[in-house]
């Protein structure tokens, strides 16, 4: 049986990526076969095409999708066919169907559709883990989300201000501002209006911030710049684009810098065990997730660039 996919033979522009006819995924036995309903694009599935050569041509990226099980392993009893499942993985989730590991899957409550559930375990679980275990934020405490206008940058605000943090955000246009002010930020300086760090320290009384999270990686002197001394700087490592470049000498007094690859945090059982809490919220409204626009899978290649290009607020979502 064939199915339609996103492939790619080689790594490059986002021109690499061909809409084709490719076979079904053989089922493992502690697989679920999904049929896949929304995708999200993240920054590992840009990284991949852009820089990682595939095992074999023809090959299928994607790291997250929602969908429906239509068949299990043998292995398998905790999903059903029919059960709506959020899932994350190395590859594979640019097709219309996709067989993954049923312990990298979540179930998604009713009324919560495919396109937020697709994006919320990578953003969500990524800004959980490094906001509360790596970054160790208590109530009260000033947190400042760079890029705040990412997917991850969006779900820190929102879980940080439900923790009883005080949330400063760096935005881009008065716009985005603005509406990354209504998700729970306090103060949001617009970068490109204003100097960052001067903005900061004049509102924290020169003292600066006790955590800087930064799902862009791209802002390190502004981070530095604003980090209390004892504070902590959290970076994922998945979307920087460029090598990074740090003098231990300018991190302080004290100061602590730690890195999230998003891959790897959600296989961790605290992580996976708090996706599903954040998938309550979701369905109750608590939290939101943020899409920015969505693309059919035929045209792979244009969701990728413009996921490159546009500096999109919140997820990109691919529907097959």
């Amino acid at each position: 049986m064939m199915m339609k996919a996103a492939v790619y033979d080689a790594p490059g522009a986002p021109e690499v990526l061909r809409y084709e006819d490719v076979p079904v995924p053989a089922l493992g036995i502690d697989q679920v076969l999904i049929a896949v309903e929304a995708i999200s694009v993240n920054q590992r599935d840009l990284n991949d095409r852009g820089l990682i050569w595939p095992p074999h041509p023809m090959w299928i990226p994607g790291t997250a999708a929602a969908g429906t099980v239509i068949a299990a392993g043998s292995y398998v009893h905790n999903r059903k066919v029919g059960d709506r499942v959020a899932a994350f993985d190395n590859h594979g989730s640019h097709a219309a169907l996709w067989a993954v590991p049923v312990v990298a899957t979540w179930l998604i409550p009713p009324l919560v559709n495919a396109a937020d559930a697709a994006a919320l375990p990578a953003a969500y679980g990524t800004a959980y883990h490094g906001l509360f275990v790596r970054g160790q934020l208590r109530r009260g405490e000033t947190l400042l989300v760079q890029a705040a206008w990412t997917e991850v940058g969006l779900a820190a605000v929102q879980l940080a201000g439900r923790a009883g943090a005080n949330v400063l955000a760096v935005g881009r246009g008065s716009a985005r501002c603005d509406r990354i002010r209504a998700l729970g930020a306090y103060h949001v300086v617009d970068l490109e209006v204003h100097d960052v760090v001067r903005d900061l320290l004049r509102l924290t009384g020169q003292r600066g911030v006790d955590l800087v999270f930064d799902p862009s990686g791209s802002s390190l002197a502004i981070s530095l710049g604003v980090l209390s001394e004892d504070g902590r700087l959290v970076i994922l490592s998945n979307s920087v684009g460029a090598p990074l470049s740090v003098a231990l000498s300018s991190l302080g007094s004290n100061r602590a810098l730690l890195v999230v690859q998003t891959n790897s945090v959600l296989e961790r059982s605290t992580v996976y065990l708090a996706v599903d809490q954040l998938f309550a919220l979701l369905a109750a409204k608590d939290i939101r997730m943020i899409l920015d626009c969505t693309f059919p899978l035929r045209e792979a290649a244009a969701a990728h660039r413009y996921a490159e290009a546009s500096d999109p607020f919140g997820s990109v979502i691919l529907t097959p």
